[in-house]
């Protein structure tokens, strides 16, 4: 799907450059190798970051999790590799046919007037130079109200009551519940390893006082003494909660069945552990949550090395990365007002919130990174060339948004319709998901780059 997405993104910008060029009267073999040193080198490094921000993936040090960032990593590399070589080949073939017969028609006739029209359109100052500092203001402060809820973002695995109302594992999950309570949807397997065999003579005994132990926790509605190994060492417990498993008070039972480990070890030298696929979604919520921080400083601190590279500059990457965090924040905040508060939950589907999950702050920054650092270099690389070329910093910035937006804008919308329509699946781990980036590309295409970063 990513690669799908960049090189359709990527094609188009360079695709746009040849178009204008030939429209102003550049000859066709020239044209090309303008825009595919112009637009193709600014693919070349949006590739690169975008490259950067999947691989370090990795850093979590969850599997399937780096996997999927090395894959996307080189489906991104294998994008960037086709728009570079073989649609500048493309263009040669089709010629002066990737313009309309009615476009021809005027660029044989050579009107001087249309260039004079072009380049003042070029030139025409946009919204966000026209007002900036009123641009950054209201941009940042309407971010910053986007962004409150993300304070009190909780991360976990959605559980059967969060899927669509006539699917069958919701259905499954209600009739359960009714029968036997919450809690035993989310079984907790414990297990007691003991330092020696225990005598067969000993062992209810042993399971009478373990069980009650567990049982004297809070928010327990049950403990089964399920299973002992054949060399009478491991004991296992299946610990039945009275709540949700997707609620708070499982999570604090998770973490109050390992603090017991120490007086087992005190009263029976035995070793107390927690399993299941309860456990372990938290135990992959926390692993995720802490390395969060180190992902986003590790992916934007490169990044920012690659752009000072690129543009001589330490305000534009500075800025571009300010503006990512707010778009995170933002996009963050409006994913925990939907699947976490239940706002405009009719909408999307969210009849029961719950905890965000897991993996989707990781895979949103990994992504939107990506996509940001594109629209990024699309629109900036086109002022910067315009500065270089003897424009002042205000014609530049005219310039470069004239020339890169209507690109932006469209490959920006591609992008939302994409990941929006995964924001109405059936599974309730997609769903999230998809919303999440298409309001990710929403606030950093119009907001952000469009309006943000040009005025300040």
């Amino acid at each position: 799907m990513l690669g799908l997405a960049v090189g359709i993104d990527y094609a188009l910008f360079i695709l746009n450059r040849h178009r204008r060029q030939l429209k102003a009267g550049v000859e066709l073999r020239e044209s090309i190798g303008l825009a595919t040193g112009t637009s193709g080198n600014a693919v070349l490094f949006a590739g690169i970051t975008v490259i950067i921000a999947l691989a370090a993936l990795n850093l979590t040090g969850i599997g399937f999790i780096g996997l999927m960032g090395s894959m996307g990593s080189l489906a991104i590399a294998v994008s960037v590799a086709i728009a570079i070589t073989a649609t500048p080949a493309a263009l040669s073939l089709v010629g002066n046919r990737i313009l309309s017969k009615k476009e021809r028609a005027a660029l044989a006739e050579k009107k001087p007037a249309a260039k004079k029209k072009a380049a003042a359109v070029a030139d025409k100052v946009v919204l966000a130079n026209r007002h900036p500092w009123l641009t950054v203001l209201a941009t940042v402060i309407l971010l910053l109200i986007a962004a409150m809820p993300f304070s009190s973002m909780r991360l976990g695995l959605p559980d059967g009551s969060a899927e669509s109302v006539d699917s069958s594992p919701y259905r499954a999950y209600v009739i359960t519940t009714d029968a036997f309570g919450p809690g035993f949807n989310s079984q907790i397997p414990t297990v007691l390893t003991m330092p020696a065999p225990v005598a067969k003579d000993d062992l209810t005994k042993l399971q009478a006082e373990v069980a009650t132990k567990l049982f004297a926790l809070d928010n327990v509605s049950a403990v089964v003494p399920a299973a002992v190994s054949d060399d009478n060492k491991i004991l296992l417990f299946q610990v039945v909660s009275s709540v949700e498993p997707s609620s708070v008070e499982t999570e604090k039972l998770v973490h109050d069945l390992r603090a017991l480990d120490a007086t087992f070890k005190s009263d029976y030298n035995a070793e107390l552990g927690v399993t299941g696929l309860t456990a372990t979604n938290i135990d992959i919520s926390k692993k995720i949550a802490d390395v969060l921080p180190l992902y986003l400083g590790t992916v934007i601190l490169l990044s920012m090395l690659l752009l000072v590279l690129v543009f001589r500059s330490i305000l534009i990457p500075l800025i571009a990365a300010g503006g990512f965090l707010l778009t995170v924040f933002a996009t963050l905040g409006s994913v925990v007002a939907v699947y976490q508060w239940g706002w405009l939950g009719d909408v999307f589907g969210v009849h029961n919130p719950g905890p965000i999950l897991s993996f989707l702050p990781i895979f949103l920054i990994g992504i939107l990174f990506g996509l940001a650092m594109d629209y990024q270099l699309f629109l900036v690389s086109g002022m910067r060339e315009a500065h270089t070329h003897g424009k002042d910093t205000n014609a530049a910035i005219n310039y470069g948004m004239k020339l890169s937006r209507a690109v932006v804008i469209a490959a920006a919308l591609i992008m939302v319709t994409v990941f929006g329509g995964f924001a109405f699946s059936h599974l309730s781990m997609i769903r999230p998901v998809g919303f999440g980036l298409a309001v990710g590309v929403l606030i950093d295409a119009f907001l952000v780059r469009l309006l943000l970063v040009p005025a300040a």
